[in-house]
């Protein structure tokens, strides 16, 4: 057994996503900082027609093994309006390879064309309801608002995007630009629990 799959049912197991956002809802506008230093805000790009949330880490299996389908989405839709913005949201104190330095290094090594930030008060992950990484939020500007179109999982198999039987976020988002309603706007989310904060 791999350890994706050894994860998956020995941790977490498929879970659905925590009460938060959800399709329908307005997302909350955050700004953080991302791994060149600078602030970013959610919906500062005017041309923006939304976006693609992906709370995620350095340091889950699942969050590695969908790394690259998630610097594929944002080849695929960036230029059409629909960026990638990574958030990690985990504890520094309790997983040290998440920790800024560790993010700064790995956007680097792994060339990210989008922004890596940092939750550090893990607001936004509370707010958005974000409770495993990754988990996935597309939303669409309408009007001064965003809202939420999708939430969930990237895909239907984590080990391997190539045999993926349903492709969400690539459908939510294609459904989107085609001005057509999103067909699936929810799917169970698989992988590692966010770090908390001890309290």
């Amino acid at each position: 057994m791999g350890v994706v799959s050894t994860l998956l049912f020995a941790a977490s197991g498929f879970v659905a996503p925590m009460k938060g956002l959800q399709p329908g809802d307005k997302a909350m506008v955050f700004k953080l900082k991302n791994t060149d230093g600078k602030q970013v805000t959610l919906g500062e790009n005017a041309l923006t027609k939304g976006f693609i949330v992906v709370f995620t880490c350095n340091t889950c299996p699942v969050a590695q093994a969908y790394e690259q389908r998630v610097m594929d989405l944002d080849k695929q839709f960036a230029s059409k309006g629909y960026p990638v913005i990574a958030i990690n949201s985990n504890d520094a104190q309790l997983s040290p390879g998440d920790n800024f330095d560790a993010m700064k290094k790995r956007a680097a090594e792994k060339k990210y064309s989008f922004p890596y930030l940092t939750d550090e008060s893990q607001e936004v992950a509370k707010t958005y309801g974000a409770s495993h990484t990754p988990t996935v939020f597309v939303v669409q500007k309408e009007g001064n608002d965003f809202i939420v179109k999708y939430v969930g999982a990237v895909d239907n198999n984590a080990q391997d995007g190539e045999r993926a039987s349903e492709k969400y976020v690539q459908n939510a988002v294609k459904a989107l630009i085609d001005g057509k309603p999103v067909a699936t706007q929810t799917a169970k989310a698989i992988g590692c629990g966010i770090k908390w904060k001890k309290a």
